[in-house]
């Protein structure tokens, strides 16, 4: 039933969220699929990449691990396109503290899903800057 794929789409892009701010890293790598398409360049401004799941999730453990975050999103866009693909857009506010001072980001996020043996996955993420607040020298994962 459409219904239930869509609020177990939206339950992935919830704990996809919240593994961030609780820093639970397994949570994370359960969330996505492998390999997964990445695009930060607005944040980052390095070109958009294919990546290892296991790699992105260090990549984020080792910019991340040290702030203190809140990733806060609004209700997400899913769209079913068939029985093993979907796509999501979701806004987001993404609060980053640390010593240095605080980083925040509102953001558009468009996600790829895929349906695998057992249960939904991210295969794609591409995050779309609106604007920025604060000082990018917070957050280590932003370009200066």
């Amino acid at each position: 039933m459409d219904a239930d794929e869509i609020l177990a789409i939206r339950s992935l892009l919830a704990r996809f969220a919240t593994s961030f701010d609780l820093k639970d890293w397994d949570g994370l790598a359960a969330c996505l699929a492998d390999p997964l398409e990445t695009d930060y360049s607005d944040l980052r401004g390095e070109p958009a990449a294919a990546v290892r799941a296991a790699d992105y999730v260090r990549s984020r453990r080792e910019a991340l691990e040290r702030l203190q975050t809140h990733h806060l999103g609004g209700d997400p866009e899913v769209e079913l396109l068939d029985t093993a693909n979907a796509t999501a857009r979701l806004s987001m506010v993404i609060w980053r503290k640390a010593a240095a001072g605080e980083f925040t980001t509102h953001c558009v996020y468009a996600f790829h899903l895929v349906r695998l043996g057992d249960g939904w996955r991210i295969a794609g993420i591409a995050q779309k800057v609106l604007w920025n607040e604060g000082q990018p020298s917070a957050h280590p994962g932003a370009k200066k």
